[in-house]
Parts: structure tokens; sequence; C-alpha cells
């Protein structure tokens, strides 16, 4: 049970955040949009890649930045506007021999629309202010790296954000209110650090993220990772709008009701929820009350809770469901038949106060 969820977790997350990755992922293979002498490199931004890569203690890494060559055509891990030539991505990942603190040179990036550093175990200390001087960055990733400190309130400032990935780092402190202020913002990832506090009550509140809205964008959907952490209190109620895909607050402690944001409460008929980890906390709720499901859910754990109640039998009929977990909970009634439930074995449903029924004892 624990190795295939963490199969499948892995697998979400690969085939999600790649997507939302997928401009900064192809300026790190070194693959141009135009052929080799098409682009001279901006003066400015080659002054500020040298720079970063000085400040690193020039590695090996960036052995093809030379001053005597392009960055458009010749550098690895660079990407260039195919139009005007300015360096627009920069994508660094899997060196564990890089090592130092993210340069503040990187501010003189003034184009810069993607950024990713990501798998550097040596890059350490707080993300720079310098960040803030991106001002055209849409993606921000910063993962599996050493860096430490706070998830920094100036990041509400890089208001064309649609992604932030901060996850896997040593991150502490509360998640910035600030964060609300971004209004493209599709994705947050902040899973695995050491963040505590409470989830802001207005994260995502920007109307074009909320299901119950009438703007044209009212199908985009939210993605959001806050798994592993020491996060705690119970989930606002402002997110009961926001139509997430995918949410994960698992191995934290938070408590209270979940429904609102998950199967009931504001636009749920617009909800297209696909994964839902809520296990590990401390939440508690009637599952019995859940008026609706979407139908195209594929994963929900919420096992290892205080949830009571008993399971709808709308769980059955939810034909995309691959993976169910409600065991360690205060479950009692008869577990639904047919449907998709065959797919589902002993370890779905144990420990649970008198859940009864295929694939657990008969009920009396």
């Amino acid at each position: 049970m624990a190795m295939t969820t963490r199969f499948l977790l892995l697998l979400v997350v690969l085939v999600l955040v790649v997507p939302l990755q997928l401009a900064a992922a192809s300026a790190a293979s070194g693959k141009k949009t135009t052929k080799k002498g098409d682009r001279r490199c901006h003066s400015g931004d080659k002054a500020a890649l040298l720079a970063v890569k000085a400040a690193l203690g020039n590695p090996y890494h960036f052995a093809s930045w030379t001053p005597d060559t392009s960055c458009c055509d010749d550098w690895y891990d660079v990407d260039c506007d195919a139009a005007t030539g300015r360096v627009v991505g920069l994508a660094v990942f899997q060196d564990a021999n890089l090592t130092g603190a993210i340069p503040d040179a990187i501010a003189g990036l003034v184009h810069l629309q993607n950024l990713m550093l990501h798998h550097l175990p040596g890059i350490s200390g707080p993300i720079p202010s310098a960040i803030a001087k991106l001002s055209n960055l849409s993606q921000l990733t910063i993962s599996w790296t050493g860096v430490s400190g706070p998830v920094p309130s100036f990041l509400g400032s890089l208001t064309k954000l649609t992604l932030l990935d901060l996850s896997f780092n040593s991150l502490s402190g509360a998640i910035p209110a600030s964060l609300g202020n971004l209004p493209n913002l599709a994705g947050i990832n902040l899973s695995r650090n050491r963040l505590t506090g409470t989830i802001p009550p207005l994260l995502f509140s920007t109307k074009s993220w909320s299901s119950s809205s009438s703007s044209p964008d009212n199908n985009q959907q939210a993605y959001l990772w806050l798994s592993h952490n020491n996060l705690s209190g119970t989930i606002p109620a402002e997110l009961a709008a926001v139509n997430f895909a995918h949410i994960d607050l698992s191995r934290n402690a938070f408590t209270g009701d979940a429904t609102p944001i998950l199967f009931s409460g504001a636009g749920v008929n617009s909800k297209q929820l696909q994964y839902v980890d809520l296990s590990r906390n401390g939440f508690s709720f009637n599952l019995s009350a859940v008026a609706a499901m979407p139908e195209q859910l594929y994963f929900m754990d919420v096992g290892h809770n205080a949830i009571y109640g008993g399971i709808p039998a709308q769980v059955a009929n939810l034909t995309n469901l691959q993976f169910f977990n409600v065991s360690y909970n205060r479950l009692c009634g008869h577990i639904p038949d047919g449907g998709n439930m065959p797919r589902f074995d002993v370890f779905s449903f144990q420990h649970n106060k008198c859940l009864c029924g295929t694939p657990l004892p008969p009920c009396n």
C-alpha cells in the first residue's frame, strides 16, 4: 500500500508538474528556437549570466558560458526569445557539484520568464531579494536544494507567476499571505519543507480561479501541494470557491472539515477535482454527508484521520477512480458494492470503527 501510494504520487507529480514547467525544461536541454548564428546575445544578459557563473565559483557546469560565444546559441541551460534575443529561460538542474547561494546577479536577467533551479543540493542560503526584480517571471522553480529561511513575502510582487515550486527544500516559517496577490497563479508546490502556521485565507482568491466566477476563465484549474510540512489549523472557507484539480495536504496537522473545498459547497458542479490526498492529518468530518463527488476523481486518500460516518454509495460509480484509501479512521457501515469497488483491497478500509462487507468481514 505505502509503496503503491508513493509510486502514484510520483507519477502524478511527473504528469502535472512537468507540463507546467515545459518551457523551462526545454531550456534545460540546451535546445534553441532558431538556428545557430541567427541571434546575438544581449550584452546585459551576457554580463548577468557571467556574473552568476563567477559568483558560483566558475564551475564546470557552465563551461559553455564563455565571453567569446553567443549566450543564445552556444550556452547550455539558457533559452532566448527568437524575436528579441533576450534571455527568457534559465534552467539549471541535477548537479551536486554546484555550491553556494543563489547569486544576486540573477536580477540582471530582466526579461527572464522561466527560472528553474532543480536538484542542486549544494545550493544553500535564503531565497535572495534579487528574485523580486524578475518582474516577468511566469514560472519559478527552486526545488530539491539546500535553500533555507522563509518563503519570502516579496514573491507576491511577481504578478505574472503561474507556477511557484519551492518543494523539497529546508524552508521554514509561515506561508506568506502575499501569495494571494498573484492573479495568474495556477500551481503552488511547497511540499517537503518545514513550514508552520495555517493556510492563508486568500490563497487562490482571485476571481479567475473561482469555480463560482462568471468570468471567461472560470474553467481554469488550481493545483496545491503542501504535503510533508508542519502546517496546522482548518482549511479556510474562502478556498471553497477555488476550482481545484489536484490538492495534497498530506502529512501535516490540519483539523476540521475538508468537505467544502473538495466535494460540496460553492460551485460543486463545476469542480474538476481529480486528485486529493488528505492523509495523516487530524481532519474530522462526516463522510456520509458528502452530497456529490467529482466524476473525474481518480485518486483519493483520506487515511489516518478522524473521519466518521459511512462511505457514500457514489464511490462505486466513479469510473475513473484508481486509488481509494479510507483506512485508520472512525467509519462505520456497509462498504458499497459493485462498480469499481473490486479494485480496492482490505488495506483501503482497515482499522475503522465498524466498516463491514467485502473485502472486510461481512456485516451482521
